[in-house]
């Protein structure tokens, strides 16, 4: 009782101290600049410190060579040509040699931000908080003696990557470019991709040291309103230090957190992205991330492919089953294998039986210890494989894999017919890559069931997998949707996919506002060609 009053005390404290902390920060947010430049200059100084990157180049402009100015920048953060041939250059020699006349209203902040400043995108500031901010996202501030406000302009320019196809997401047939760590390039993307006044981009900052923008993407009248002010509630409430990937606010926003099952997508692709923001749902983009987040997402999305939808329906549902039995082998082989071998003998034929047992002869451990022994031994494989590069990694993955399988059986530790199993098993949860992490857990959760119980143990686990499933909810849909609650005229494209013509409505599940996808019986007709 008294740890529980003493828990209870710190926390209290330490949420009055944060209080406190908080009202600090909003009287420093308030602060303004002076009239004095060299006063400003020094309140940047103080605030950002005297790091290396940090530049301040003070000048004199105007016809007389009186008036007084300073730009603030970062240097790695900004383009130094557009510093020099937009902001210096038109105040220093552009007001000087304009004509025998000084420029009207020269001491005016505004007069400098209309008339001679050449750049895009500047704006008016006189919180010094804002102001930091601003240059520190790489813009440049032109801070001019005589005026309370600071003029910010737009002079971003560090290195990024390019836009290049995503290695996660390989298609055979589809567009081959992918998202990149930069915001401005990823919502480029998007509106090449949508070319719709109503493609609606909102940003967030999220992050007290990070400050990092965080921009909702959804198209109006589509998209559900209440799913953006839940979106946007959301993310206002997260209070943290730093934002550092989607991830992050995948975690902060997620429905279920104590869940094995993601119930928000994710997605390198901007016809991926584009194509679920034009049913209905929203995208979440982080700035220095290339994998952008959508909700809501349902059960299905796991197995859908893009390229599912640029080829024939026939093949594209012809694959897509095989993924559904590729899951279900990478979660139940090992376990089903366990159960046969261990309390339902009888339902393998006699043959393959005789062959099982004089594989399995000689090995001193149960069939569930040697299942789970191969399984954790992949798992060390794979995980090694991802982490060393990538072509040291293939190599250990690929002989590891082989010499230990070999040297195992060869010693009589494992039997054959379980390396065959797992190596099954390894290779069908590659088919699913959004499911990997809750099929390594299922996989050893059935497996344990099915050691203690058999196919009665397996049947359990199922089962609260299902009812699992069926009671999770991701931004208000159901996720299962559209299987439960059953929606018939959404299983167009889940088990199978329709062709393209086929697909009339959105899923509404998802989509309420605008429904129709496109116009009803838009499939090929020949004969009605020909009498034109």
């Amino acid at each position: 009782m008294l740890k529980f009053i003493q828990k209870k005390f710190r926390f209290w404290n330490i949420m009055s101290n944060s209080l406190y902390d908080d009202s600090n920060d909003e009287e420093d947010a308030k602060a303004v600049f002076s009239l004095n430049l060299k006063e400003n200059i020094d309140i940047l100084k103080n605030i950002l410190g005297q790091s290396d990157d940090i530049v301040i180049r003070e000048f004199a402009f105007g016809n007389s060579m009186k008036k007084n100015g300073a730009v603030v920048f970062i240097e790695g953060l900004t383009n130094k040509t557009i510093i020099n041939e937009n902001i210096i250059m038109p105040l220093m020699y552009g007001s000087r040699f304009a004509g025998s006349e000084e420029i009207p209203d020269i001491d005016n902040i505004d007069s400098i931000r209309k008339c001679m400043v050449a750049a895009g995108d500047v704006e008016r500031v006189s919180i010094v908080d804002k102001a930091v901010e601003s240059c520190l996202s790489g813009y440049t501030i032109l801070i001019v003696d005589g005026s309370r406000e600071v003029l910010i302009v737009n002079s971003s320019g560090w290195k990024s990557r390019g836009v290049e196809e995503p290695k996660t997401e390989a298609v055979v047939r589809g567009p081959r470019e992918g998202f990149s760590e930069t915001l401005r390039t990823n919502t480029a993307l998007l509106r090449r991709k949508i070319k719709n006044p109503n493609l609606a981009l909102k940003t967030i900052v999220i992050g007290k040291n990070t400050k990092t923008n965080v921009c909702i993407a959804y198209l109006k009248g589509t998209a559900n309103a209440r799913l953006i002010e839940e979106i946007i509630r959301r993310l206002k409430r997260i209070n943290t230090d730093s934002i550092l990937e989607s991830g992050y606010i995948e975690q902060f926003i997620e429905d279920a957190p104590f869940s094995i099952f993601p119930t928000i997508a994710n997605s390198e692709k901007p016809d991926i992205v584009a194509a679920k923001i034009l049913e209905g749902r929203a995208a979440i983009m982080v700035d220095g991330t290339p994998f952008v987040l959508t909700v809501p997402m349902v059960f299905i999305e796991n197995f859908q492919s893009a390229e599912d939808y640029y080829s024939r329906p026939y093949l594209a549902s012809l694959i897509r089953m095989l993924r559904f039995l590729s899951y279900l082998i990478s979660i139940l082989a090992p376990a089903i294998y366990v159960a046969l071998t261990t309390f339902h003998q009888e339902l393998i034929p006699t043959p393959l039986l005789l062959t099982m047992a004089a594989a399995h002869e000689g090995v001193p451990f149960p069939a569930v210890i040697e299942a789970g022994i191969m399984i954790v031994t992949f798992e060390i494989l794979r995980e090694a494989g991802v982490r060393l590069p990538r072509p040291v990694g293939q190599a250990i993955s690929i002989v590891g894999a082989l010499v230990i399988g070999e040297s195992a059986v060869s010693a009589g530790i494992i039997g054959a017919p379980m390396v065959i199993v797992v190596a099954i098993t390894a290779v069908s949860s590659f088919v699913i890559p959004a499911q990997t992490d809750s099929g390594v857990i299922l996989r050893f959760i059935l497996l344990i069931l099915a050691g203690a119980m058999g196919g009665f143990g397996i049947g359990i686990g199922l089962l609260g997998v299902y009812v699992h499933l069926a009671s999770l909810r991701s931004f208000g849909v159901p996720y299962l949707a559209p299987i439960a609650p059953l929606v018939v005229r959404d299983l167009k494209d889940t088990l199978i996919r329709a062709p393209i013509w086929g697909k009339f409505t959105k899923p509404r599940s998802i989509n309420w506002q605008d429904p129709e996808r496109l116009e009803f019986r838009l499939y090929p007709d020949i004969e009605d060609e020909g009498k034109k």
